[in-house]
């Protein structure tokens, strides 16, 4: 059986062989172990979407899918016998791997909804797959000693460059955490893969080589390296190539920028590698020399429609894959350790600086990096940590970066946030800047506007439908067709379709088609085809503003005029005590207030009336001070006791003490003394009680319970006894008896009764 805590390559099992079954004991990563089971090699699913091919997808799919939930129930030690020595689980896996649809392929399986389950199943099962294959410990039971796994993983080719390519491709989508701990275990574990990396960098800078060369451009870099053929001359260029092999080249080329994206997204720690190649410089040199080409041969060329659109997103796509790359690289390579504080900032801030310089070259590539990623929001962030900065020199970058949006032909959809004074005025911090851009990514690969993004954008608009009824377009829906017409025709601005689109109902078919085909409306013809789209007027800040000082006396946006007198700059002065004990204002104050008691009337006069009566007069006056009416209402001595019964009853009769004879005022004074003593008892204060009464009562209480629960206490302890030399009694010597005995029962007295019976076992050398 196996013991646990031991890692894989170290344990050993016992297993039945033969016909016989007799025991054999193995490695536990044995190739007899094995398990003999032949996995299917992957096939993508069908593109036409016939019955039969439907029905061979399908069930492919649900053997590979058994399969591969078969290997993930398999214990540890059988799991990775099967991964090391099951070639047909390799071959299975990177068919897969090769063979997977990616995101930007033909939406095949949305037709069928069993297909698009049967994709999901085998998707998932994959990833786990490689999950387990690049985790070295599955629990304290289940591991592999890290050395030993990082040469299993490596000489057997479970991963390799290659693959954990196409698994940031395919995976890469909502798993981003769990590939880069898994990418980032396989490369601390196994650092020879930084190696292959480094190997595998020329080929992937091959591959933009190749592509210039098949587009009939010659890179400075690739001639210097290499001498020119013989046959170059008859090269194709991008416009004159046969169709296939323009698609060809089109697909290669987004399917590498893709690749390289997620690889570097995922784990930007071989961003470093990439540095080491000047990759970041050619990639912006093959943008600037490829990019146009290929755009102009998309659009100048006579292909299919449905063909045509699939290779102008692709190529839209790869134009916003080598931007992003681009940024990636140098985030992790200059602007992250600058933020970070690093001890070598000023190489950093120079090699950033030396990059941009370099990009001024590229005005195509440098325009579009400014797009996404504005150059002046880096220089501001530079300036912010690194306050020594060169402003002359951040001034001719920011200028260039303005010549190559000129040189384009391009305009800003946004404000520049640079100032002649100072180049950090409206700088927006790192986070929201990236959120900003890959918002403005998402939205379309670089033709919306940051404006229309967000909170900002135009509400529902109303269009007639095609039987003349009115709708309404939403802002998502007309940033869709903005970005759909703008994919296609990327020369044309916003405003110029947005004009046609109010034109034509909001058609974006109907749209495409009349500019193609040159039957616009004569009105639309008059427009200038690059107008931009009108900004939109934000509210004023002023009047949108919220603030709990709002409306106050120094509330200037909303009052003209304020007391300046309460006003002043710096510490206020003082007044002096002469000139506070001389302010009588309090006085003043106050004057107004006791006025109203100075009129006092003593006597009213009363008038008669010569026909009226007196007693009316008299009503009329208010208030005598000489009458008294405390008697009017009260009874005063009516309710009063005053009969001799009532008095008695009250308090007895006592004779007085002149008058009483001896012997009763000795009876009389015993009685009172009772009395007082038991009003004494009565009000006497028990809340600090005697402690021996409270003792007392407790045991009492004790025996009690003790007593209805049968408990007997225990027999008196002798133990003590008397002096030495006095001799014992009988039953201090029985007491001391019993506790030698019994004192072995707790903490560490029972060491010599253990010891003794150790050495009866023969555990101890006698």
């Amino acid at each position: 059986m196996a013991c646990a805590r031991v890692p894989l390559d170290e344990l050993h099992v016992t297993e039945p062989s033969g016909p016989k079954g007799k025991e054999r004991t193995l490695p536990a990563l044995h190739p007899d172990r094995k398990e003999e089971r032949c996995f299917l090699t992957y096939k993508p699913p069908p593109e036409d979407g016939t019955s039969a091919l439907v029905e061979e997808f399908l069930e492919l799919g649900h053997f590979i899918s058994e399969d591969l939930e078969w290997l993930l129930a398999l214990p540890h030690d059988k799991f990775w016998c099967q991964v090391v020595f099951d070639e047909s689980l390799q071959r299975c896996l990177d068919s897969y791997l090769r063979h997977a649809p990616r995101s930007l392929d033909p939406a095949c399986l949305s037709s069928t909804p069993a297909l698009a389950d049967m994709q999901r199943n085998i998707h998932r099962s994959v990833f786990m797959v490689f999950l387990r294959m690049a985790t070295h410990k599955e629990s304290k039971e289940n591991f592999i000693t890290p050395a030993v796994f990082a040469e299993i993983i490596y000489n057997n080719y479970l991963f390799d460059i290659p693959k954990i390519l196409d698994l940031c491709v395919l995976f890469g989508k909502g798993n981003t955490q769990l590939l880069h701990k898994m990418i980032e275990n396989i490369f601390s574990q196994q650092p020879s893969y930084y190696g292959d990396l480094n190997e595998t960098l020329p080929s992937i800078i091959l591959v933009f080589d190749t592509i210039l060369q098949k587009c009939g451009i010659q890179s400075d870099e690739a001639g210097a390296s290499q001498p020119l053929k013989l046959n170059a001359n008859k090269c194709f260029t991008a416009i004159a190539m046969p169709e296939e092999e323009l698609a060809d080249l089109v697909l290669y080329l987004c399917d590498t920028c893709t690749t390289v994206h997620s690889f570097l997204d995922i784990f930007p720690e071989a961003c470093s590698t990439f540095k080491q190649h000047n990759f970041l410089n050619r990639l912006s040199t093959f943008y600037e020399m490829a990019v146009p080409d290929l755009e102009k041969a998309v659009k100048k060329r006579n292909f299919n429609k449905s063909l045509q659109e699939d290779l102008w997103r692709r190529v839209s796509h790869s134009r916003k894959k080598i931007v992003e790359i681009a940024h990636l690289l140098l985030q992790h390579t200059c602007l992250q350790p600058i933020l970070e504080g690093s001890e070598n900032m000023q190489s950093f801030v120079e090699d950033l600086l030396l990059t941009f310089t370099a990009f001024l070259q590229e005005k195509r590539f440098l325009a579009d990096y400014d797009e996404q990623f504005p150059i002046a929001d880096d220089i501001s962030l530079l300036q912010q940590a690194f306050p020594h900065l060169d402003d002359t020199r951040t001034s001719y970058l920011l200028q260039g970066v303005e010549s190559a949006w000129e040189s384009v032909g391009k305009k800003r959809s946004f404000p520049s946030a640079i100032s002649s004074d100072n180049h950090s005025a409206g700088v927006k911090t790192k986070s929201v800047r990236d959120k900003g851009a890959s918002q403005k990514i998402e939205a379309g690969a670089m033709g919306v506007s940051e404006e229309l993004i967000g909170a900002e954008a135009m509400p529902d608009i109303p269009r007639k439908g095609d039987n003349g009824a009115v709708c309404t377009v939403s802002a998502g829906e007309l940033e869709s067709m903005l970005s759909h017409i703008r994919e296609l025709l990327p020369d044309l601005g916003e405003g110029f379709i947005l004009a046609c689109l109010e034109e034509y109902g909001y058609n974006s078919e109907l749209v495409i088609n009349n500019i193609l085909e040159d039957k616009l409306s004569t009105s639309l013809d008059k427009l200038d085809r690059a107008m931009a789209r009108p900004v939109k007027e934000l509210p004023s800040v002023l009047s949108s503003r919220s603030n709990v000082f709002d409306d106050d006396e120094f509330d200037v946006f909303n009052r003209d005029r304020l007391d300046m007198n309460r006003v002043w700059k710096g510490r206020r002065q003082g007044e002096s005590v002469r000139a506070t004990l001389n302010d009588k204002q309090h006085i003043e104050e106050q004057r107004a207030r006791y006025q109203a008691y100075q009129i006092v009337v003593d006597e009213i006069p009363i008038t008669t009336d010569p026909y009226g009566d007196r007693d009316n007069a008299v009503a009329m006056d208010y208030y005598d001070d000489e009458y008294d009416d405390t008697y009017d209402v009260n009874q005063i001595g009516a309710n009063d006791l005053d009969e001799e019964d009532e008095l008695l009853s009250r308090r007895p009769f006592t004779t007085p003490q002149v008058l009483r004879t001896g012997k009763q005022a000795q009876v009389v004074e015993e009685e009172e003394e009772e009395e007082e003593d038991k009003d004494e008892a009565v009000r006497r204060d028990h809340f600090i009680q005697d402690p021996a009464v409270l003792r007392e009562r407790a045991e009492a209480r004790r025996a009690a319970m003790q007593s209805r629960k049968g408990y007997r206490p225990p027999p008196p302890n002798h133990v003590v006894g008397g002096p030495k030399g006095q001799g014992q009694v009988q039953e201090t010597v029985l007491d001391r008896r019993r506790k030698e005995m019994n004192k072995s029962r707790g903490a560490n007295h029972n060491r010599r009764t253990m010891a003794d019976r150790k050495r009866n076992k023969g555990m101890i050398p006698s």
